[in-house]
This record gives C-alpha cells, structure tokens and sequence, in this order.
C-alpha cells in the first residue's frame, strides 16, 4: 500500500513543532504555583451567611407581626 500521507518522503512538521516547544519550554523559567487557598471554612463567608439569615428572619418576623 502507497503512503498517500507523505508521498514525496516530506518532513513532518508536527516534529520540528514539538522540538521547539520542548527547546523553548526548556529555557523558561518556571513560574512558582500560587499556594492553594485554605480548605477551611472562611471566617468572612459565615459572618455573612449567618448575617443574612439574621436579616431575613428579622424582616419576616416584622412582615408577620
């Protein structure tokens, strides 16, 4: 069977494109990964959930009185 893909046994340039990433890739400094936010609860986010609970509840209880 004839490879129909290349048949004048050209160069691939896929090739020639990885090298150079790899080579520019290669010269870079790394950049240092940011360190990962805490996985704890965030003192901030509950302070303004449990505000906002507050201040529904209130406005409820005036709405029913």
């Amino acid at each position: 069977m004839a490879n129909t893909q290349n048949p004048q046994g050209n160069h691939d340039p896929a090739g020639s494109t990885q090298m150079f990433r790899a080579f520019v890739d290669e010269g870079a400094p790394r950049a240092a990964q940011p360190a990962p936010a805490p996985a704890g609860p965030r003192i901030g986010l509950i302070v303004g959930i449990v505000a906002a609970v507050v201040i529904v509840a209130a406005v409820a209880w005036l709405a029913l009185k």
